[in-house]
Formats: structure tokens, sequence, C-alpha cells
């Protein structure tokens, strides 16, 4: 069977013409040594991103093979991209008036799930509760919030996200001098894995009373100088302000025609539409 490969590599086809071609020729003649060859040169295979020059245009980021190792112990948490990717994103960023960016993991996470996971990481366990997230490498993390806040980067952002096993929706503005980015993230859980429901409730109960806009806790994350506006759920009472959403399905973003309206909705695997739409 023919497969047409040039449909799942972005605008970038042919630099997998020789990965493609190459396992190709090595399982119709078995060998030892060239299928040993063959893993080494995927192994070492460090160019899964790829752009689609839609409107908006589509970034998709490798945040699984250029890893920012961390320099002080070895047993911390890697950023999800080294300097060098980082400053190539930046560039492939300048001067584009609207960005849709696929990342594996949310850039901006719940707070107080990435404060228990840094608690973890401090005391040897980061492996415990997936502590690989964008903020628990700070090199990382400062070179991507920097990246926001550059006066040519993008004035409107989409991030397409999932990993975490919940959905939630954040608006986020960069308060700085020099740059007001408007940032859409949209996370969204996989088709079948969920989160404990009793204790998704509990942390999300807790973040919302301990980092609250003005609670004095906010100061100590990195995002200190944001202003997070939560998207809640348009099934639940609204009493509740219940803005994470444990439950599988795949995301849906509606667009207008000026990208400046956006419809953020989860269609669940019992065939539910769930819809984040009020601002918190």
């Amino acid at each position: 069977m023919d497969i047409a490969y040039d449909k799942f590599w972005g605008n970038r086809p042919e630099k997998f013409s020789g990965l493609i071609s190459e396992p190709q020729t090595v399982l119709s003649s078995p060998g030892d040594l060239n299928h040993s060859e063959l893993i080494d040169k995927i192994l070492k295979w460090d160019e899964w991103y790829y752009s689609l020059n839609t409107s908006p245009k589509i970034l998709v980021l490798d945040t699984r093979t250029q890893r920012w190792r961390s320099e002080s112990n070895a047993g911390k948490p890697s950023g999800l991209m080294d300097w060098e990717s980082l400053s190539a994103l930046q560039q492939a960023l300048i001067n584009e008036p609207n960005i849709i960016m696929v990342s594996a993991a949310p850039i901006y996470g719940v707070k107080l799930i990435e404060t228990i996971q840094r608690i973890f990481t401090f005391w040897g366990k980061p492996l415990a509760v997936d502590a690989e997230n964008w903020m628990a490498h700070s090199g990382t993390a400062n070179v991507m919030l920097n990246i926001f806040r550059h006066n040519k980067t993008p004035p409107n952002f989409i991030i397409l996200s999932g990993d975490v096993h919940y959905s939630f929706v954040y608006e986020v503005t960069h308060r700085f001098r020099r740059s007001s980015s408007k940032i859409l993230q949209v996370t969204c859980s996989g088709l079948k894995n969920e989160f404990p429901g009793a204790l998704l409730h509990t942390l999300e109960r807790l973040n919302k009373y301990l980092y609250a806009t003005y609670s004095p806790l906010n100061w100590f994350t990195k995002r200190r100088r944001m202003k997070v506006r939560v998207r809640r759920l348009n099934y639940i009472d609204s009493a509740n302000d219940v803005t994470l959403f444990n439950g599988s399905g795949i995301g849906l973003l509606t667009l207008s025609e000026d990208n400046q309206t956006i419809t953020t909705e989860i269609i669940t695997t019992k065939g539910k539409v769930v819809r984040f739409e009020q601002l918190l």
C-alpha cells in the first residue's frame, strides 16, 4: 500500500524522505547491523517540528527530542525545549500577526498543581507527579516568557495543548512595557485518560483560593506579571465556578473571520458537547 507521507509532515516533507525510505530498505533486507544502524539514526533524529502556512500560521513544537537538560542535577526535570530550538522558534514567530502554536504540554498550567510538582522535585521524586512542565526548568521558562513579551512577537496567540488528563481554557495577557500579547490557551484531555475526579475537584478549589487574583502567593510564580482569566464550563451551575473539565474528548475551536472571537468546546467520548465560555 502506498502512503502519501507528505500529508503528515507539514511544510517540510522533503526532510523526511530519507527517514521514510531507509526503513523500507532495511525491512526488505533484514540484518542485525542494518537494523541497529537504523535505530541509532531514528533515535538521533531531532527535526520533528514543522509548520503549516495556514491563516493563522500553525507551528507544531517538538518538546521531546530537543530537551534542555538540568545543569545542576540530572535528576531534575529537563526543559521541554533547549536554547537553540527556542531561538529558532522566536525567528519563526517574528512579524506574524497571528499564530496557532501546538505544544504537547500546556505552557500555562494550574499553579497549585505545578507547586506540588515542584515540591516533589525538591524531594527527588519528580516522576511521581510527572513534573516535566514548561515552568519546571528556569532556563526554558524564562526564554519562553521572553519570547512572548518581545515587541516583534505576534500580538495574538492560540496555544493548543494536552497531556495533563483534564481540560481547561486560559486567556493570558502579558503586562509588559514593550508588548501586550493576548494568548488563548486551550488544553484538552486525551481520548482515554482522565484525572481522579475527587482529587481534581479538591485541587481546583484550593487553586482558586490560594492563587486568587490578589493572592500574595502569585508573586512566588514565574507568571506574576501576567493576568490570567479562566473560562468556565457552561453546563455547570454558575455558583460552582468550575473551570477544569474531567472527561475524555477532543477539543474544537471555532474562529471568527478576524480571529478575535474564539469559541472553545470539548466533544466528549460520551457524545456530549461542553463549552468554555464565561470569563472569571
